[in-house]
């Protein structure tokens, strides 16, 4: 009579996934996921270094803060582009969002209408614009890229203005052309536009955000800038 016990089947071995499996080698994606966000370079800002070390102390002592909470800081750049054709090309807003992250180093968010305006043929919902909002590292960075590179480049440069504060500590300002700064490649620009820009502080009071944008050498009408670095 004949063997009528079946071969067990083989055990599967827990391989690397192959072509078209989920997972490979260690249970990681074997896709190769990057990450989204970009980095900032390595190291602490240098305006940041400088508002720990030389800004907080001077604060401090001209405005009498017993308690270090009650001492401005920088809390957050906004910046933000409108662009009235968004709607009917895609094409410029999309070239208006690379050239914000080549400014700001991160990906802006489109803004859309709020509401819909007839006079404006203008409906809800349809893209406006782009903005993106800087903190942290990122923030220092621009700021110091700004002061440093970009004013220098604005044409017919008189300084800024120094009522361009909201009452709470916040300043707001615009640019004509975003190719005062110098990553835009002038050959690759469809369209020249401006752009806005917002300061935010925790300064709750125009005359310290004013003080804390001093301290920063922040090109003022009319005064001559403070150099980072300087002795007090």
């Amino acid at each position: 009579m004949a063997d009528a016990k079946a071969k067990a089947a083989p055990k599967k071995t827990g391989g690397p996934a192959g072509k078209g499996g989920k997972e490979g080698k260690g249970g990681k994606a074997s896709g190769g996921a990057t990450d989204a966000a970009p980095k900032v370079s390595e190291g602490t800002p240098r305006l940041l270094e400088h508002y720990v070390a030389t800004i907080r102390p001077r604060l401090k002592q001209q405005f009498g803060f017993e308690n270090p909470h009650q001492i401005p800081r920088l809390l957050k750049i906004i910046l933000n582009v409108g662009l009235g054709e968004a709607s009917k090309n895609a094409k410029a807003l999309e070239a208006v969002v690379d050239e914000l992250v080549l400014i700001a180093g991160q990906r802006p968010v489109v803004t859309r209408a709020k509401k819909s305006i007839s006079n404006f043929g203008l409906r809800q919902g349809v893209p406006v614009g782009a903005t993106v909002t800087l903190r942290g590292a990122r923030m220092y960075e621009f700021l110091d890229r700004f002061i440093s590179l970009a004013v220098p480049r604005i044409r017919d440069f008189r300084g800024l203005p120094n009522r361009s504060f909201d009452g709470r500590g916040n300043y707001s300002f615009g640019i004509k052309e975003q190719l005062i700064f110098p990553e835009i490649d002038y050959d690759r620009v469809e369209k020249i536009h401006g752009m806005d820009i917002t300061i935010v502080t925790t300064a709750g009071r125009d005359d310290l955000a004013l003080a804390l944008l001093r301290e920063f050498g922040w090109p003022f009408r009319g005064e001559t800038p403070k150099r980072v670095g300087a002795a007090a």
